[in-house]
């Protein structure tokens, strides 16, 4: 499905790096690119046809509005309304006022959409729910745990000395402080871990603020992780990606095992203390979801 049109809603630094992923890797035949800045828009889009040909990639990219997303195969929802994060806790969660109101309004604009919807912006269990319920889309996947889980893998294999391909094991639950680390599923070459999995754990808990604090923001994490989903989503390969998916009455992130573009969620086996950590993620994000705001905004000319 080398010609897929796939459309991007953004054009901040997660939206230009996603962005510019997609068109090395010429995945979509066409990348559309939507922001509330046409300006911005405009030049990223020139960029890209820039990058495309200088890289002979087979991608057309094209600035355009929200009423021209509904000819896409898929959407990626990458939008960030410009605050200030003061959270010292649940950081993720910091953007929720400021981001529900424009994500309500593409909602909105993308009623009736039948293609596949990521959504990139946080918080994105939060987000991923609020968007699915506004647009009434059927498909609509949040990233999060996705990035946890690779996160979680590759750190893991480090300290195993092994292949990051040879280590299965998830994150679900909230993206954010709430995570649930699968331990006991995890598994190192077909067989039980073996290294101290505190220390592991503790080294996903810090990465993202290393992150944060020597570039500023997560951007090419993020691109990764929608690049693999959408490979998956728009039926390329199949595999399995943990995304943010409805879990009772609360969205949170679930290992989603696609065949052929067609995804099922599945909960690994979970002890005791993994249920009971996952449980508490759900009732925060069921108290959260209550308080975010009701109203839109105007999201693209």
């Amino acid at each position: 499905m080398t010609a897929a049109v796939v459309g991007i809603v953004g054009a901040g630094a997660v939206g230009q790096t996603l962005a510019t992923s997609l068109v090395a890797a010429a995945l979509p035949g066409r990348l559309l690119v939507v922001s509330r800045q046409p300006d911005q828009v405009r030049a990223l889009a020139a960029d890209l046809q820039d990058l495309a040909h200088a890289s002979s990639s087979r991608t057309q990219v094209e600035a355009g509005g929200a009423d021209d997303l509904h000819g896409c195969d898929a959407v990626v929802i990458a939008l960030r309304t410009a605050f200030k994060n003061t959270a010292e806790r649940d950081i993720r969660r910091g953007g929720a006022a400021a981001n529900t109101p424009a994500l309500g309004s593409l909602a909105r604009e993308l009623r009736g959409f039948g293609g596949t919807v990521i959504v990139v912006t946080n918080p994105v269990d939060l987000m991923a729910r609020r968007f699915a319920e506004m647009s009434g889309c059927t498909r609509v996947f949040g990233i999060g745990s996705n990035l946890d889980s690779a996160r979680y893998r590759l750190l893991l294999a480090r300290y195993a000395r092994v292949s990051p391909d040879v280590v299965r094991g998830h994150v679900i639950g909230e993206h954010g402080d709430r995570a649930v680390v699968c331990v006991s599923t995890t598994t190192v070459d077909s067989r039980p871990v073996t290294v101290r999995m505190r220390t592991v754990v503790e080294d996903l808990q810090r990465r993202p603020a290393l992150i944060r604090d020597g570039i500023g923001r997560t951007r090419s994490g993020p691109a990764g992780a929608v690049l693999s989903t959408l490979r998956k989503a728009l039926g390329l390969v199949d595999g399995v990606e943990e995304l943010s998916v409805p879990y009772g009455d609360v969205w949170l992130g679930t290992p989603v095992h696609f065949t052929g573009g067609q995804g099922v969620a599945r909960l690994p086996h979970l002890t005791s203390t993994e249920q009971r950590r996952l449980d508490a993620a759900a009732r925060s994000l069921r108290d959260a979801y209550t308080r975010l705001p009701t109203h839109t905004e105007r999201i693209a000319p």
